[in-house]
């Protein structure tokens, strides 16, 4: 079965959903919001456009989904009026996977036009909110037709798991796991961010711009404990359970 048609965090509200589980990534996007205004300044300085179409690239649900579009919409907002220019109208796209929990995020889109109401006053009025499921890691949008691309703790999931591995008591990069599937992970990732890549140059208006944010690590170690740890103990986990399952 095709990956982009069974992932998804986990949805809905309850103790155990991504909304509920995602601290860590509500921290990222805050620390990113200097990046944010730097790039929508840049923007601005090039084209003021009467339309602003922006994309959120892997918005999952939650909480996390409407934070992240409230900094970039309100960011829109303060840089435009220290410019001295009338607030465009806004177009945001949410996207995600198919199996993404869009229902949570439309029932909380009032309470998200209360937060930019309060933040903006009449100018909320002008945001529109859209979904638009699907991978992207393909076409989403027609050519030509974005201004502004942010992607969130995102790009690091592949498109696919790596045809052809043997990676035996492994179910990612583990420090058991031969030099061959390393490879294979690395040029998984090759492929598909040139691919993200490809499809966005063709979606991106001129002057259009982007702020990606990755999961990363400072180890060369592909299987260091910063990024990759948790998925081997997991694997542990896992491995023991079947161990214990009697036939």
């Amino acid at each position: 079965m095709e990956v982009a048609q069974v992932l998804c965090m986990k949805g809905g509200n309850g103790d155990t959903s991504y909304a509920e589980n995602s601290l860590v990534q509500k921290k990222v996007i805050s620390l990113t919001k200097p990046i944010i205004e730097d790039a929508i300044t840049n923007l601005y300085c090039n084209n003021f456009p009467a339309s602003l179409c922006i994309a959120d690239l892997g918005c999952s649900s939650g909480p996390n989904t409407f934070f992240a579009v409230l900094e970039v919409v309100t960011t829109v907002d303060k840089v435009g009026k220290k410019m001295g220019r009338q607030l465009p109208e806004i177009q945001v796209f949410l996207n995600d996977l198919p199996g993404n929990d869009f229902n949570t995020i439309f029932k909380s889109l009032p309470k998200f036009q209360k937060d930019l109401q309060k933040t903006m006053g009449a100018g909320a009025e002008s945001c529109f909110v859209t979904g638009v499921p699907g991978s992207f890691y393909c076409r989403l949008f027609p050519s030509k037709s974005l201004h502004f691309v942010h992607s969130s703790y995102s790009l690091q999931w592949l498109s696919q798991v790596p045809r052809g591995l043997e990676n035996k008591g492994n179910i990612y990069m583990a420090s058991s796991s031969p030099p061959s599937v390393l490879k294979a992970y690395y040029e998984q990732f090759q492929s598909d961010f040139s691919m993200f890549l490809r499809c966005r140059s063709e979606e991106l208006l001129g002057g259009g711009t982007m702020v990606l944010t990755f999961l990363g690590r400072r180890s060369e170690d592909p299987s260091s404990k910063e990024c990759c740890y948790i998925w081997e103990l997991l694997a542990v986990a896992l491995n023991d359970m079947v161990s214990e399952v009697q036939f």
